[in-house]
């Protein structure tokens, strides 16, 4: 289903402070799930990793107000890895993620990518549903408790795949 046209995507950079509300929801819900098991073993991330042409960083926007975001960043020369797909609370289930995931799609096969690589947390089932929807495939066995990713060996983040057209840049 078509975006409405009140609706409207805009690249900025993850360092803009029109995202530090999102963001701070964002945070807040991994923060809810996982307690600190993340922030353990962080990597700060770089604002230049999200800028064009090996990154981007989208927000969907209605009315000025911002409604979801995502980015994605170079994995290695074929791979862009999506990062920080997130809606707010109070606007899920209405395919705004989705919406999301395909405008990064495009703007990743544009930027010449062949494949799309993402994580997310062995707790976020909704997040695991979304993607299997939209194409990706696991690298995970999604069957049983998933907690079980969360002890050693594993990180406790489920890798996914997909595979993209890179489409043909017009100067």
């Amino acid at each position: 289903m078509p975006l409405e046209s009140s609706y409207a995507f805009r690249l900025v950079s993850p360092a803009d402070e029109a995202l530090a509300e999102i963001m701070k929801g964002l945070m807040e819900e991994y923060a809810s799930i996982y307690g600190d098991y993340f922030s353990r073993h962080a990597v700060p991330e770089q604002t230049e990793w999200y800028l064009p042409p090996q990154g981007a960083f989208i927000v969907l926007e209605k009315a000025g107000q911002i409604l979801a975001m995502g980015g994605f960043k170079r994995y290695d020369a074929q791979t862009a890895e999506f990062k920080r797909i997130w809606v707010r609370s109070d606007l899920r289930q209405q395919g705004l993620a989705g919406e999301i995931l395909s405008e990064l799609e495009r703007l990743a096969a544009k930027a010449g990518y062949s494949q799309i690589y993402l994580t997310t947390g062995f707790r976020q089932r909704g997040a695991t549903r979304l993607y299997l929807r939209h194409g990706f495939h696991a690298l995970h066995d999604l069957s049983g408790d998933l907690e079980r990713y969360s002890l050693p060996p594993y990180d406790g983040r489920l890798g996914f795949r997909k595979a993209i057209d890179p489409l043909e840049v017009n100067s």
